[in-house]
């Protein structure tokens, strides 16, 4: 359990996200305030808010930095909090987002009862969070960075599309992606051994868009990245690994494995004549383009997870 000398709450909620459980985050506030906490929330209104508010709140006043959305939001607030030269307010979820992975990662039942006191008594795990550079500004992952089949899945779904379907919109872009299938290969550089894929995801999480297993062996506490490797090419081989993934027998699956390390490059091998970028999707969301490298930032989060 942490003890917080400060009883005031930052939340920075994304007004988008998780329509379908507003009653969730009203029953939370409602439990924290009854503890004896200070809750200011400050809505979100464009892309970068929640980055700027994490990375300027004054953690003399907030012990805590809440955010209630989706795993993008809390990518911006991990982000905000890994470039801060202090160590920056613990951070607390409210998981109103699709897939809401981190929050499975913690262990984190979403109930009103559970999410409120992880809030004001959780129990802190001090996360580095992994770092992505290549053809914008460096950014931080609390969970993954995707090249190949998932990203671009995930570049087909516009925000909109996913506010009104959830997961479905994923399902259904997945066999749009499947039905133009083309075999681009990537290389990927794990400390310095080279690997081929059909596509790529570089995760410090065991968990998947939601409870699926990637990679059994990573722990966000762990600094380590687990990089997970599909080496089978294919619009069979893809569907395969789908279907795989949801039955929770990826990991054994045939032409899938994961190998660890630290220092991470990804670039295109051969597009096989596939026009246009070869996106990168970090934390779920479209984010960079091919080639990229990856590592560890050298800043810190505090994660809260059930005491």
């Amino acid at each position: 359990m942490t003890l917080h000398l400060s009883k005031a709450i930052l939340l920075i909620r994304n007004p988008t996200a998780g329509r379908r459980r507003r009653g969730l985050l009203d029953d939370v506030l409602r439990r924290v305030r009854a503890s004896g906490w200070t809750v200011d929330q400050v809505d979100t209104k464009a892309a970068g808010d929640a980055l700027h508010l994490a990375e300027t709140c004054d953690a003399s006043r907030y012990a805590v930095i809440a955010v209630a959305g989706g795993d993008g939001t809390i990518n911006e607030v991990v982000n905000g909090l890994a470039s801060r030269s202090d160590p920056g307010p613990a951070l607390a979820i409210v998981p109103l987002g699709t897939a809401n992975v981190l929050a499975h990662e913690l262990g984190l039942r979403i109930t009103a009862a559970v999410v409120a006191e992880t809030m004001i008594a959780g129990r802190e795990l001090l996360v580095r969070p992994g770092e992505v550079s290549g053809s914008g500004t460096p950014r931080c992952f609390s969970l993954m960075v995707g090249a190949g089949f998932d990203a671009k899945v995930v570049a087909g779904v516009s925000s909109r599309f996913k506010r009104r379907f959830g997961r479905a919109a994923y399902v259904w872009r997945s066999l749009v992606e499947a039905r133009h299938y083309r075999p681009v290969r990537y290389q990927v550089e794990v400390d310095g051994l080279r690997h081929e894929a059909a596509s790529v995801i570089v995760t410090r999480s065991r968990l998947y868009a939601g409870p699926y297993v990637v990679a059994p062996a990573a722990t966000l506490g762990e600094p380590l990245l687990h990089v997970c490797l599909f080496e089978r090419w294919g619009r069979g081989h893809a569907l395969r690994f789908g279907v795989a993934l949801l039955l929770g027998r990826l990991p054994h699956a045939t032409g899938y494995r994961v190998v660890a390390g630290r220092d991470v490059h990804v670039s295109v091998l051969s597009d096989a004549g596939e026009p246009g970028r070869q996106p990168v999707q970090i934390d779920g969301d479209d984010a960079l383009t091919l080639p990229i490298s990856i590592g560890l930032s050298s800043g810190a989060v505090r994660l809260l997870q059930p005491a």
